[in-house]
Parts: C-alpha cells; sequence; structure tokens
C-alpha cells in the first residue's frame, strides 16, 4: 500500500510542532531560548555533551588518551540534556551556535578556544597531543578521508532511516525502503573495506575508527534503533568482527558510558571530572549511596 501524498504549499510555514520523539528540541531558528551559563570544572579541558553516538566519540578519544598515559587530556564533562533543552542555553550556544552536541572549550589558552562538532573535536585533539592520527600524509589523508566520511554519511543513518524507522510519530514504507538501501549500501562500503584492513584506515587505530564506531558499530550490535535484524546487520561479518574488537577496549567502556543518562545504573556516569568516577560516581553507586 502506497503512503498518501503530500503537496507541499509555495512557502513553507512553521505551523505546528514535526519531529516525532524529538518534537519538542525542533524549530526552525537559531540562538539561544534562555539565559544559562556553563558549569566549568578543574580541568582544561571542558566537555559539554550526551551519550549518543556523536558525543561517544569524543569521550572515547579523550578516554583513549588518558589511556596512553596523556595526562594533559584529563576533562570534566558535563551532561547536556537536549529532550529539556540544555542545548539552547546561552553559555552552550556561545560554545556551539548549531545548539548540537558535542561541545568542547579549552581553557589551556586565553582567550579559551571553543570547538564544535564532532569530527572537529576529534581531530583538534588528535593534533593538540599528537595521538590517533598518522603522522605520514598518505596515513593522515586516508584516516581523515574515512572521518569525512563518516561526518557525511551517519546523517543519512541517524536523521534518515533512524528517524522514520524508530523515531517518526507514524511509519511509511517510502522513506523507511530509501533510507535501508542507503544504510546498507554505508555497511557494505565498510565491510569491504574491513575486509582488507584491520582497522578503517589500514592497520593503526585512528580517529576514524572511533568516529564511524559510534554510529556504526552500535548499529551492528544492536545497541540503536533496534534495526539489526531489520538490516541484516550480522551478514557484514568484517564490521560485526571490527565493532567486537573495538568494544574491548578499556577506554572504550569507558567513554561509551560519560554524560550517558539511560540504560541500566551501572553504565550510566552523569558527569565525569575524575578517573576514580568510574568507580565511585556510576548511578548504580549514587543509588545505593542515597
Amino acid at each position: 500500500m502506497s503512503d498518501s501524498t503530500y503537496t507541499p504549499p509555495k512557502v513553507w510555514k512553521w505551523d505546528n510542532q514535526s519531529g516525532g520523539k524529538f518534537t519538542s528540541i525542533n524549530r526552525p531558528i537559531a540562538g539561544p531560548t534562555h539565559d544559562k551559563a556553563l558549569p566549568v570544572g578543574k580541568h582544561p579541558l571542558q566537555l559539554y555533551s550526551l551519550a549518543t553516538p556523536n558525543g561517544v566519540k569524543v569521550t572515547v578519544m579523550l578516554e583513549e588518551l588518558l589511556e596512553r598515559g596523556i595526562r594533559e587530556a584529563e576533562y570534566d564533562a558535563w551532561p547536556i540534556r537536549i529532550l529539556d533543552g540544555d542545548q539552547f542555553g546561552s553559555g552552550f550556544v556561545d560554545a556551539n551556535p548549531n545548539s548540537k552536541i558535542p561541545a568542547m572549550v579549552d581553557h589551556s589558552m586565553d582567550p579559551p578556544q571553543r570547538i564544535f562538532e564532532s569530527g572537529s573535536i576529534l581531530l583538534y585533539l588528535a593534533d593538540k597531543f599528537g595521538a590517533f592520527i598518522p603522522e605520514d600524509v598518505a596515513g593522515r589523508t586516508e584516516c581523515l578521508s574515512w572521518l569525512f566520511w563518516q561526518m557525511g554519511s551517519a546523517p543519512l543513518l541517524g536523521g534518515g532511516f533512524g528517524h522514520f524507522y524508530a523515531y517518526a510519530p507514524e511509519s511509511y514504507e517510502y522513506p523507511i525502503n530509501r533510507y535501508a538501501m542507503e544504510v546498507k549500501r554505508q555497511l557494505d562500503v565498510l565491510n569491504r573495506q574491513l575486509a582488507e584492513h584491520t582497522y578503517i584506515a589500514g592497520e593503526e587505530y585512528t580517529i576514524a575508527d572511533m568516529a564511524i564506531w559510534a554510529w556504526y558499530g552500535a548499529l551492528v550490535k544492536n545497541k540503536v534503533y533496534d534495526a539489526a535484524e531489520f538490516l541484516e546487520a550480522h551478514t557484514y561479518t568484517h564490521v560485526v568482527r571490527w565493532a567486537e574488537m573495538i568494544a574491548k577496549r578499556p577506554a572504550v567502556r569507558r567513554g561509551r558510558i560519560v554524560n550517558r543518562t539511560w540504560g541500566e545504573p551501572d553504565q550510566q556516569l552523569h558527569e565525569r571530572h575524575d578517573a576514580s568516577d568510574f568507580e565511585l560516581r556510576t548511578q548504580d553507586k549514587l543509588e545505593t549511596a542515597e
């Protein structure tokens, strides 16, 4: 059965909310809705985020830097509850005029440097600390090509497939089929690349892996959209192999729970200010202490 058709007006008007699960935070204008300063902790790096795939990219990177012994990468992570509209506070808009998580402010310089867009933050940290990005031109270029592949492809997975398959107020065959086809094509791209390489950009673990794993690793392991069966994710065997390998890394296990405010209590660390927080301040520990 075909979906009902829609004839667009000559001029679009914002007459009612739209966006399914996220309708309360969607609007056609930018800028702050209220005054609210951002908190600042004790470390130079201040992260304002949530444990969505885009947020996980950055917390994994920070934990990987610390795992490597780079103590200057210590950071404070503050939750931005997007369903409550925290991203529209004046302080957050100053950090990211696009009002999307994650955003970071580096206070190691004067004036502090803001960095927004997850791919930009990954690249900033890789260059700042000289880690998880190849030094040679060919290797760096390959890594950045895959990083930007993710930045261009994931919106079709999230805002396209994920929205219409999991979040839209009604299910429609055409957009689900259209975006499912594209996501399967993307998985095939990754599967072919990983058939010949240990990691996304070659034999070295890089920021490209962190960026892509947060989205596509979660997808094939059924951590987002509950769509692994629908997409036959198990057939992309090289992606599954890579996703499981990345998930076992200690820094990844830590990074994926930072700023997480849902799920099992022991997998939620709402704020992160010290390495000991993973042992002392996950939600199960806080609830037990109350």
